[in-house]
């Protein structure tokens, strides 16, 4: 009797400290991953206050065009 409950605790462990090895992996990944997400998202905006760029907008044909905001079109 007390050699299974011994094994059952010894299981129980071991798939708490997986559980708990995965659970801290899934952290760090989606930590790593919202860091680059919000780096990406600041590049943007500085990127949009360039004059060189262009903000393409769907016409009704949905070809992408430049808006009738853009005075660049010479």
């Amino acid at each position: 009797m007390s050699a299974l409950l011994l094994r059952i605790v010894i299981m129980v462990v071991i798939f708490g400290i997986i559980a708990y090895g995965l659970r801290r992996i899934w952290r760090d990944w989606t930590g790593l991953f919202r860091a680059e997400d919000k780096a990406r998202h600041h590049r943007d905006l500085q990127e949009r206050q360039r004059p060189d760029v262009i903000t393409l907008k769907r016409s009704e044909d949905g070809v992408f065009r430049p808006g009738d905001e853009d005075d660049r079109r010479g």
